[in-house]
């Protein structure tokens, strides 16, 4: 009898690529991922990984095994989805993940409603890239993700997946008090041709969105300082040291000197949720979905 929990060990292997990473997805420990494959492999009577340089690699059967175990564990996802949906209850516990404004400005509200409405289902919130969040729902590691694309770049959703729109996000152009367009009621990406300009980490969406959206509007962004979170952003506006985009969803006090002006071709993100399709019957995912529309009312 294969045991279900090396299994998913297998599987996190498998997708991960390595030990380290498979304990990181199943949170436990490097040594609980040998300890399981080992007694996986006595079980099996073969050997299922191989030393490859300083890491593992999968067998031929360790491979084919992995193929079997991403089914079974499915199917025990599907047999969970089909049980908890019979009983009609959202219970046990849901994990989920946010970019940073829908963090702060939408999930306090909605993980609050929907304690107070399914007191048995406990909830687990993580701030995550979209990215990283979708890859994570892929493998079984996440429940749901928000997730966020912008009006001219869409982003990938994996067809494991199932999506809902949850709102319209607009964003406005932020500039120091004392910039020459400070007291614009409006404002075009292009006037800001000759400005130094605060972007996201390199490598994520958001920031090669703003790199590939300024160029389409014949600038060649000179993108003076990174910084992660918005506040941060606005605090080097404040000090004149460029300018930078700013959503609305979760945005908080605005420093004294900073103007923000809305943009004439309106820059928008499309905030959305998904989940794993195989997922789709449970109560607690349906309830989720809920109390985030719900939410959005209140943004």
């Amino acid at each position: 009898m294969l045991n279900l929990e090396r299994l998913r060990t297998l599987d996190a292997l498998a997708r991960h690529g390595s030990v380290s990473g498979a304990a990181e997805g199943l949170h436990v420990t490097t040594s609980a991922v040998s300890q399981q494959m080992a007694k996986l492999e006595r079980e099996i009577g073969q050997p299922l990984l191989a030393k490859n340089g300083r890491g593992v690699r999968l067998t031929d059967a360790g491979r084919l095994l992995a193929d079997h175990a991403a089914r079974i564990l499915s199917q025990v996802e599907l047999a969970q989805a089909d049980v908890e949906a019979q009983r009609g209850c959202a219970v046990g516990e849901l994990r989920i993940a946010a970019f940073p404004t829908a963090m702060r400005g939408l999930l306090p509200g909605a993980l609050t409603a929907l304690r107070a409405a399914h007191p048995e289902l406990r909830s687990l919130a993580r701030e995550q890239e979209p990215g990283e969040s979708m890859a994570a729902v892929v493998r079984g590691d996440l429940d749901l993700a928000l997730a966020i694309d912008w009006h001219n770049k869409r982003m990938p959703v994996p067809a494991e997946l199932t999506r809902a729109h949850l709102l319209e996000d607009s964003c406005d152009i932020a500039v120091p008090a004392g910039h020459r367009l400070a007291g614009r009621d409006r404002i075009s990406l292009a006037e800001c041709a000759e400005d130094d300009w605060i972007s996201w980490n390199e490598g994520q969406f958001c920031h090669e969105w703003l790199v590939s959206t300024l160029r389409g509007t014949g600038i060649e962004p000179r993108i003076a300082h990174i910084a992660e979170e918005h506040h941060t952003q606005l605090a080097f506006v404040e000090a004149g040291l460029g300018v930078c985009v700013t959503p609305r969803l979760g945005r908080g006090p605005v420093p004294a000197g900073v103007r923000l002006l809305p943009v004439s071709d309106p820059v928008r993100r499309h905030v959305y949720v998904v989940w794993r399709a195989d997922a789709d019957r449970r109560p607690s995912i349906r309830a989720a979905v809920e109390a985030l529309q719900v939410a959005v009312l209140n943004v």
